[in-house]
């Protein structure tokens, strides 16, 4: 009998997990890129558990496991900050990253007011564009990332939930 992905919110006790989770994940974007500085792998564990306590963050569960982490926070003007969505390599292609999405979209929408949701992805990270796409974001711009790589910047309204993902 196979067990089933669940989303919850991320307790600490998950910061580790997602931590590793994240350095895993990313290593595709660097390579892409080929800048293996990029925000995720050069995050501390600290500045994980910090995000946790203060952030709107989501984990995807198979049993115990994280196999999916992504985070949030209100900025001002009411937009919502959603980044570092990630999805073990070996589950990816399954739905989870869009579950992940909502759920964040959401609790940022329900419990802190967020209008509107605002994210990035690398230029040539084309999957994650489609799968943002797909789930209701638009381009609205474009953006230099802290590590230098050209990011796309995606929005979309807050109740504009995609109905399939």
């Amino acid at each position: 009998m196979g067990m089933s992905v669940t989303i919850s919110a991320a307790t600490e006790q998950d910061a580790e997990q997602i931590f590793r989770l994240q350095y895993l994940c990313f290593q595709s974007e660097a390579a892409l890129y080929g800048n293996y500085r990029i925000a995720p792998l050069v995050q501390s564990l600290d500045s994980v558990r910090a995000e946790v306590a203060a952030d709107c963050v989501f984990v995807a569960r198979l049993g115990e496991e994280v196999v999916g982490s992504v985070r949030g926070h209100v900025t001002e003007g009411g937009a919502a900050a959603i980044g570092k969505l990630c999805v073990h390599p070996r589950l990816q292609g399954h739905g989870i990253g869009a579950r992940l999405l909502r759920a964040a979209e959401a609790a940022l929408a329900e419990q802190r007011g967020a209008k509107r949701f605002r994210l990035e992805a690398g230029h040539r990270s084309e999957g994650n564009l489609r799968l943002y796409r797909k789930v209701g974001y638009a381009t609205v711009g474009t953006a230099q990332g802290a590590d230098g790589v050209p990011m796309i910047v995606l929005e979309k309204e807050a109740g504009a939930f995609a109905t399939t993902a």
